[in-house]
């Protein structure tokens, strides 16, 4: 497939210029690759990777406005005008940060699976960082447009997941199941306020009794450990779950861990970290049998 390098001054000119001097390519295909205005590029109705005005933005846009846009994005016809951004939706806000007026853009004819599987293809390909919620999102998106078109052969759509992603088939299921928890849920998985073992246990439950987990959440500061997710699960399934229940669950100080006995714990800051109770102990009676020798004597 023929690639157009839009860099330099190139990709600082105006659009009328651009398209006065240059030259669209097209291939056997029938794709072509040209520079298409901002304004004509539409984000997908559903795009699962987020488009953030954090760091990592302000550093793309700052290289696109030195260098210009280096990779095309890959987009399709749309057929109300302009063009469906399935990959480069990152690299078209850069350009709006650099006041950049076009992209290079990889124009390709495409069904809605095919569409779907490309735009998911070139994100998890590219991107550095990709959250849970996008890669859940993402795999579920593939799963079902490969159903739709039909896999052939003895593989699975899960199977090509897996030979795509190296990942095993039991974490690509547990995390579609992550598509299941509501939005406040999901993005506290992606902030690190909610584990990956818990979320995919909760996952289980109703958008209202997810609702209620997140209300508990906040009105006790705390975050569900594994087991508790697994035990509200369980009172999903026996069909005693109630939004007081949840309220109590959460509301549970979590047991601390075992103490040692009060005599070595007093003493545990004169020892070194990684010292166990055993060995705590067996100093300390080393040293009280040494004293009480000498106390005699």
């Amino acid at each position: 497939m023929p690639k157009t390098n839009i860099v330099g001054n190139l990709a600082l000119a105006k659009a009328s210029d651009i398209f006065k001097s240059t030259i669209t390519q097209i291939s056997d295909d029938g794709e072509r690759t040209v520079p298409i205005p901002l304004i004509d590029l539409y984000p997908p109705e559903f795009h699962p990777f987020q488009v953030n005005d954090d760091e990592a933005m302000t550093r793309l846009a700052a290289s696109v406005k030195q260098n210009g846009v280096r990779e095309p994005g890959l987009a399709r016809p749309r057929a109300e005008g302009g063009y469906e951004l399935l990959c480069g939706n990152r690299r078209k806000r850069a350009c709006e940060l650099a006041g950049i007026e076009v992209m290079p853009v990889i124009i390709r004819e495409m069904d809605d699976d095919s569409a779907a599987i490309a735009m998911i293809d070139s994100n998890l390909e590219q991107r550095e960082k990709i959250l849970p919620s996008e890669k859940a999102w993402a795999y579920k998106i593939k799963m079902e447009a490969l159903n739709h078109k039909g896999v052939k052969g003895d593989m699975h759509s899960v199977d090509i997941l897996v030979e795509q992603t190296g990942e095993s088939k039991i974490q690509i299921f547990r995390l579609i199941r992550l598509t299941e928890l509501i939005c406040t849920l999901l993005d506290r998985v992606d902030a690190k306020r909610l584990s990956f073992t818990a979320a995919v246990e909760l996952s289980h439950l109703s958008q209202s009794e997810q609702s209620a987990v997140a209300d508990a959440m906040d009105k006790y500061e705390v975050k569900p450990s594994q087991s508790q997710a697994q035990r509200l699960k369980k009172l999903k399934e026996s069909g005693e779950l109630t939004i007081q229940v949840i309220d109590r669950v959460l509301s549970e100080e979590k047991k601390p861990p075992k103490s040692e006995p009060a005599g070595s714990m007093r003493f545990r800051k004169y020892f070194p970290p990684d010292y166990s109770k055993k060995q705590i102990e067996t100093v300390i009676v080393e040293l009280l049998t040494e004293w009480k020798a000498r106390a005699v004597v």
